[in-house]
């Protein structure tokens, strides 16, 4: 009987394709390889029972005893790349990936989650067979760190970025925290390290034993740029508590972006009173200056301007209540001028006032406090062996009484020295606790006995 040719690739075909398909059918059986046919999501060749595009028959008995009868059709990355795009060409490559090795990670016949993968969203005890483990195991976790979830920012093979990023640092952060690239963008004044820098200058991408996922706690962190004030804050007399609290620099400024100079979340009254509003700050506790000025007539120029820097610093200082400059913590002390150039005991009020207003006992010019020409300043704070500070008569912050001039009158232990204070066009009056009803004339003076 003679065969039609022309039926002959057909038949080739259709002997091809049984052959496959009986073949396939052979591997996968109750007696031979049954856990592939177990596994929950199969490689594709597998799944269409195609084990020839990765297995060739060597020798004809199988299964060969002793040995193997198949072999694979090509080796490492090269039997992978028949199918899929070849990995590799990026500046940065997974190194299993480098060296060929895709089983690293990869099961060849199908996996219990995709992508050919044991694992599913939770990828660590995947990548935490080659990768040490202790960062990922700290008090404080980034949220896809936590999650296992490491592809999230991570190219599992290749990437033009270092560590294998997705993105350039700043790029990949914001595509999740949109709220704060909104922010971000709207904001007038920005932290240089997070305009110039990227976000892992100050957080650890993984997790950190400090909140925030800082890399070191607040103020370390901070002095790491800011060095000049890490060296004085090291040696501070009166430092700021609140530094060495939880929140630290935090407390006073914004970490990333402000509407204020400095990072402030405001004025730096607003911010100051954020804390200093309460009869309950300290031990012992300090005033309540948010209560000491409300309602006041009169207010120190700093803080009629929204200053509070003027006088204090903000970080700490070698003087009482982190003062500028020196200022007595005694009520009384005697003013005396320092020889290096400095103002002296009074040098904080002296930046300000006039210069001269301590130094001479009799004055035309230098204070509108006298009597003719003596100089009632100089006789308070410098005439007298127990000199008077500034606040024995004045507020430092805000009063209802001209030139700030105590109303309520100073704290003298329990007694609140009235002062019964009084001005005229040329000279004023008062009649304190102190000495009897006395008055002063610039222009006539007021004759007294001594």
């Amino acid at each position: 009987m003679k065969i039609n040719p022309l039926f002959l690739p057909l038949a080739s075909c259709f002997l091809l394709l049984t052959c496959s398909s009986s073949f396939a059918d052979s591997c996968v059986t109750a007696t031979c390889h049954p856990a592939i046919g177990a596994i929950k999501n199969l490689h594709q060749p597998v799944k269409d029972g195609d084990c020839s595009s990765c297995h060739q028959q060597k020798v004809k008995e199988h299964p060969l005893k002793g040995g193997k009868s198949f072999e694979l059709t090509a080796k490492d990355a090269a039997l992978c790349s028949q199918c899929h795009d070849a990995k590799g060409k990026k500046k940065v490559v997974h190194p299993p990936v480098k060296e060929g090795d895709c089983l690293a990670c990869h099961k060849p016949h199908g996996g219990s989650g995709r992508y050919l993968l044991d694992v599913d969203e939770n990828q660590s005890e995947l990548c935490l067979g080659c990768h040490d483990a202790a960062p990922f195991k700290r008090e404080f976790m980034h949220g896809p760190v936590a999650l296992g979830a490491c592809t999230k920012c991570h190219d599992p093979h290749e990437s033009a970025e270092k560590a294998l990023l997705k993105g350039p640092v700043r790029e990949l952060c914001l595509k999740c925290h949109a709220d704060f690239a909104k922010a971000l963008n709207e904001a007038s004044v920005v932290h240089p390290p997070v305009k110039k820098s990227p976000c892992t200058s100050c957080h650890d991408p993984h997790g950190t034993p400090t909140a925030l996922l800082l890399k070191k706690k607040m103020p370390d962190l901070c002095v790491g740029c800011h060095a000049a004030l890490g060296k004085k804050l090291a040696a501070v007399k009166v430092p700021h508590k609140p530094l060495a609290q939880e929140g630290s620099c935090a407390g006073c400024h914004a970490t990333h972006f402000a509407k204020a100079k400095g990072l402030l979340a405001g004025d730096e009254k607003t911010v100051c009173l954020g804390c200093h509003d309460t009869d309950k700050l300290g031990t012992p506790p300090l005033k309540n200056i948010k209560k000491e000025l409300e309602g006041k007539k009169y207010l120190h120029g700093p803080i009629q301007k929204g200053g509070c820097t003027a006088c204090h610093d903000p970080h700490g200082s070698d003087n009482f209540r982190m003062l500028k400059g020196n200022y007595p913590a005694a009520l009384y002390e005697q003013h005396k001028e320092l020889k290096d150039g400095k103002e002296g005991t009074y040098e904080l009020c002296l930046t300000c006032h006039e210069k001269n207003m301590l130094r001479f006992p009799e004055t035309t010019i230098y204070t509108k406090f006298r009597n003719g020409k003596r100089n009632l300043h100089y006789v308070h704070v410098v005439g007298k062996k127990k000199g008077r500070t500034c606040r024995v008569c004045h507020e430092p912050h805000a009063s209802d009484g001209e030139k700030l001039i105590s109303k309520e009158g100073m704290k003298f232990g329990d007694w609140h020295i009235p002062l019964n204070f009084s001005i005229t066009p040329t000279g004023g009056s008062c009649a304190p606790g102190c000495h009897r009803s006395l008055r002063y004339d610039r222009e006539k003076p007021e004759t007294y006995k001594k």
